[in-house]
């Protein structure tokens, strides 16, 4: 007997729902889940936290849309949005968000002299949807 298998829809922000099958890595969330514990914990200690996630890539990118990232007050990071490429920009664009709390599409790409100084040379462009977390 054959397995059907169920397109799912996702979106996140202003940008339009991106549909895929459970089987790909996207659909098991395995982005969210490597952050989880330490949102948690950051939580439970009353901690500020922004979350930049991957929403769409041009070229190749070095994270899927739905890699995640958090940053709490304190700069402390979990979970990873570019492989280690943007990561230093990212921090300080989420820290940027918390002080604002304001919602935001930033993005990376290698025309771009500031993505190039701060390590995407791999040719794509990355955006990213950050947001501080309500609770």
């Amino acid at each position: 007997m054959k397995r059907r298998r169920r397109l799912v829809r996702f979106a996140v922000g202003g940008y339009p729902a991106l549909d895929f099958w459970p089987s790909t890595p996207i659909g098991r969330l395995s982005k969210m889940k490597e952050i989880l514990g330490d949102l948690t914990r950051w939580r439970r200690q009353g901690k500020r936290i922004a979350l930049a996630r991957v929403v769409d890539i041009e070229g190749s990118g070095p994270r899927l849309p739905g890699a995640a990232m958090a940053v709490n007050e304190d700069g402390e990071v979990a979970g990873s949005v570019s492989g280690g490429c943007v990561e230093g920009a990212v921090v300080a664009e989420s820290l940027q968000c918390l002080d604002e709390g304001l919602r935001r599409i930033v993005t990376f790409g290698y025309s771009d002299d500031e993505a190039f100084a701060v390590g995407l040379t791999c040719g794509g462009t990355i955006h990213l949807y950050l947001e501080p977390l309500d609770w």
